[in-house]
């Protein structure tokens, strides 16, 4: 037994072989020793999916940042991030990409992408003037905060014809 040191090339996926010559069994009789083969597990990241070399992520942003447009900084693997503009009027589960913010691509150059997939959160524990203010905005656009059943009921309904 002995411990050897072998290189992991970035972009490998879980499966990938990784040959190191002269490094398996002995030959029978004296002959030269055979190939050593590592079969390589890449473990989940907790934050990012990988698929391919394309890695994507989920992001919540608040109801305000997805109005009225925001910048994030996106954390990458390799420790940096990337700076995300978010549009005005984004709804959530919109998705953006980031090219060459994924995995890079094994024996070969350039990286994957990174696809950055947004959330609305809406608020909790709202004060009495946060209500009031929201109760003002749906006023204001018309809405009703309190729509009967039946008139939920045709406007579902409308939007299937």
């Amino acid at each position: 037994r002995r411990t050897i040191q072998i290189k992991i090339p970035a972009g490998v996926e879980t499966g990938t072989r990784i040959k190191i010559a002269g490094e398996g069994e002995s030959g029978t009789a004296g002959g030269e020793s055979g190939d050593l083969y590592v079969v390589i597990y890449v473990k989940q990241h907790e934050f990012f999916k990988r698929d391919g070399n394309n890695l994507y992520c989920e992001i919540p942003i608040g109801l305000v940042q997805a109005s009225l447009g925001t910048e994030l900084l996106v954390p990458t693997l390799n420790g940096k991030t990337i700076k995300l503009k978010i549009p005005p009027e984004t709804q959530t589960n919109s998705v953006f990409r980031l090219r060459g913010g994924g995995v890079p691509f094994l024996h070969g150059y350039g990286e994957g992408d990174l696809h950055v997939k947004v959330t609305v959160e809406t608020p909790t524990n709202l004060t009495n003037k946060e209500k009031e203010l929201l109760k003002e905005f749906a006023h204001m656009r018309g809405e009703d905060i309190n729509p009967r059943p039946k008139s939920l009921y045709e406007k579902i309904k409308k939007s299937f014809k």
